[in-house]
């Protein structure tokens, strides 16, 4: 019996080692899945990638009316503020939400070729990072015609974007998991995305969060992904060590308990796609 034969046992929780050797032989499916996922994105739009950005424009002009006369100039460039925290913002809210739509789309697949069961959301997580890509390429332009400056700091995005990369792939993964035996999952999930955000400290700086509820506030682990993105934009600074070690442990933390969820389901997915 084979390692990919094995893999498929009843019961039989995915092993890690064999899970990574799948996904090294499948890199060529890998590539076609991140290729369909961006080519099906931005087919026959004439705005391309813009779009993209598009969403978040428009808030960000909603929120500079609203909250410039707030803030009364206590966050200058409020755009480059908000943009720079909401691109890692969305990057997790999409990621989760088309990960959950891409195992849907793709259980007859799943059932018709022996594939690693984590690939669809893998490969959410992969075009979910070329987009972010491209956002911060509109985010940069906006900020030199605005005058914001771009600071050497933004050379420490690779690390904060791998981060939020592995943080939302052990979400995604999780979610994914549970929404495949409930399907309430996904519209819940949607439901849930709004409130999620304005829990998150993106259109607003948290310390105007009264100090007797910012330890809430602090217990949201998106907090600090957000964070780790937006201090090398915004402020120009490398984030704090102590931001830092929480982002890396949140995100490690998170890939582990979605990967121990995923592992132990996966063996009953085909009985319920």
């Amino acid at each position: 019996m084979s390692v990919i034969e094995r893999r498929y046992i009843a019961g039989r929780p995915l092993q890690l080692r064999e899970e990574l050797r799948d996904l090294a032989r499948n890199a060529a499916l890998l590539y076609e899945l991140v290729h369909r996922d961006l080519t099906v994105r931005y087919k026959r739009s004439v705005l391309g990638f813009l779009w993209t950005m598009l969403h978040p424009l428009l808030l960000m002009l909603i929120f500079v009316v609203v909250f410039s006369a707030i803030f009364r100039g206590g966050l200058p460039h409020y755009e480059t503020y908000f943009l720079s925290a909401y691109i890692a913002w969305n990057f997790f809210a999409q990621t989760t939400m088309n990960a959950m739509a891409s195992v849907a789309w793709n259980g007859l697949l799943m059932k018709r070729v022996r594939v690693p069961q984590s690939i669809f959301t893998l490969s959410t997580v992969v075009s979910g990072l070329v987009n972010v890509g491209l956002s911060l390429l509109v985010l940069f332009s906006i900020m030199l015609v605005v005058g914001a400056p771009l600071r050497a700091t933004l050379w420490f995005l690779p690390v904060s974007l791998l981060l939020v990369g592995i943080f939302s792939f052990g979400a995604a993964l999780a979610l994914t998991a549970v929404s495949i035996f409930f399907g309430d999952v996904r519209e819940m999930m949607q439901a849930a995305m709004p409130a999620l955000m304005y829990l998150t400290p993106i259109i607003y700086p948290i310390e105007i969060v009264p100090d007797r509820y910012r330890w809430l506030i602090k217990l949201n682990p998106l907090v600090y992904i957000v964070e780790i993105v937006r201090d090398p934009i915004y402020y120009g600074i490398i984030p704090s060590r102590d931001t830092l070690l929480v982002a890396t442990v949140v995100s490690v933390g998170t890939l582990a308990f979605g990967w121990m969820i995923f592992r132990h389901s996966a063996s009953r997915f085909h009985a319920h796609l």
